[in-house]
């Protein structure tokens, strides 16, 4: 069973806007479309995608995480969004109504810093019950100072008990920093590298993933910003075994979100 961990879809009617205000220097794989991830699922023989909604502000939460909520569940794994603006039983209500899985956090595209401490009182109340995946490192123009791999080091040691994936192994081009400041935690990183995890050096992710522990890597494309049929066929090329293999892409996902393989 394949997932991938870290995908975009909008609306039809707001999906080019919201690629070109967020993502305005990157390469596209996709439109961002439901239909259009779903054609690139079938390509790439995914069974289920990861769907990360984002609420740049506060009042987006509803109509973010709605959106997410009413998708196609046999196809797509629906993770809402939360805002410090907000406060925590807000941001809580807003996900347990549409019935999401997990929640994505971006500092850059949403305006504040993984330290903020109104972050932390949503943290502590998402604790226990969902998954959080947070982009980390450089994007959006950002040199990734409101998301740093300390910065998830610190949320990984004062929340324990948060089931906490780390975009773009940890650091998105800060690689080796990432695992000098996650190397020990219990943090999952995702493999998601725009416009492709074969830039990097296969030998040099292969051991990184190792050392890291290969249960806690998750196959990510970063779709509609990376190809998901490329990206499996990276990892297939990083020369892990197959049982690691397996675990990357598909495996590891099961296992933190209760599926049972197929």
């Amino acid at each position: 069973m394949i997932i991938d961990f870290h995908t975009h879809v909008w609306p039809d009617a707001v999906a080019r806007r919201a690629l070109g205000g967020n993502i305005p220097d990157m390469s596209l794989f996709g439109d961002g479309t439901v239909a259009g991830l779903a054609q690139a699922q079938d390509e790439a023989a995914v069974d289920r995608s990861v769907c990360l909604a984002v609420a740049n502000t506060a009042q987006q939460l509803e109509a973010a995480n709605g959106f997410v909520g009413m998708l196609d569940r046999s196809r797509f794994i629906p993770f809402g969004t939360v805002h410090p603006d907000a406060p925590a039983d807000v941001n809580l209500g807003h996900l347990r109504a549409n019935g999401v899985a997990g929640v994505k956090l971006h500092a850059i595209f949403q305006g504040y810093r993984l330290d903020d401490p109104r972050l932390y009182d949503t943290l502590a109340a998402l604790e226990g019950e969902f998954c959080v995946i947070a982009h980390v490192g450089e994007g959006g123009g950002s040199d990734g100072a409101p998301c740093t791999p300390r910065m998830v080091a610190d949320i990984a040691r004062a929340f324990p008990r948060l089931a906490l994936v780390a975009c773009h192994f940890g650091g998105f081009h800060r690689f080796a920093e990432a695992e000098q400041e996650l190397a020990g935690l219990p943090v999952l990183v995702d493999t998601a590298w725009p416009p492709s995890l074969a830039d990097l050096d296969p030998a040099t992710v292969r051991e990184r993933v190792r050392r890291h522990g290969v249960e806690r890597v998750l196959f990510a494309s970063d779709w509609p910003t990376a190809s998901p049929a490329a990206e499996i066929e990276a990892v297939r090329r990083l020369g892990l075994d197959d049982d690691e293999v397996s675990m990357v892409l598909g495996g590891n996902a099961c296992a933190l979100l209760g599926i049972t393989p197929q």
